[in-house]
């Protein structure tokens, strides 16, 4: 069992910056792979970023070139740093987690068995 707590979340103006924080805890051991997800009000679950637990990233191409994902193995900490947001931005952004090392497909909610409670992000124009 992973346990996940999102932090960092708040209101923005365009343009601005956030840097989102998600801490793990439970069953850490033998490696894990996170992600991060987005969903606005009325729209359906959006992924985000992801990183496995060789550090091999993928980003969903909107977010491409202004969000970063970190991965800190030894405080078991996942970050979002997102830079030049946009209205289009805002949603409760939700942290993921899967205990294996690799993950084939990091943009399918199905692969992930542990998920936060979510951080909510409003980016205003």
């Amino acid at each position: 069992q992973i346990f996940l707590t999102e932090s960092g979340g708040g209101s923005v103006q365009a343009g601005g910056s956030l840097r989102l924080a998600c801490k793990a805890s439970g069953y850490l051991y033998g490696g894990y792979s996170m992600g991060w997800f987005r969903q606005a009000p009325g729209k359906e679950r959006e992924w985000v970023a992801a990183i496995n637990n060789d550090g091999e990233i993928s980003y969903t191409e909107s977010v491409l070139g202004r969000f970063t994902i970190t991965k800190d193995n030894a405080k078991h900490t996942l970050s979002l740093q997102m830079n030049s947001l946009k209205p289009e931005d805002t949603g409760l952004y939700i942290c993921a987690a899967e205990n294996r090392l690799w993950i084939a497909s990091p943009h399918q909610g199905a692969e992930y068995s542990y998920w936060g409670q979510g951080t909510q992000v409003t980016v205003s124009s």
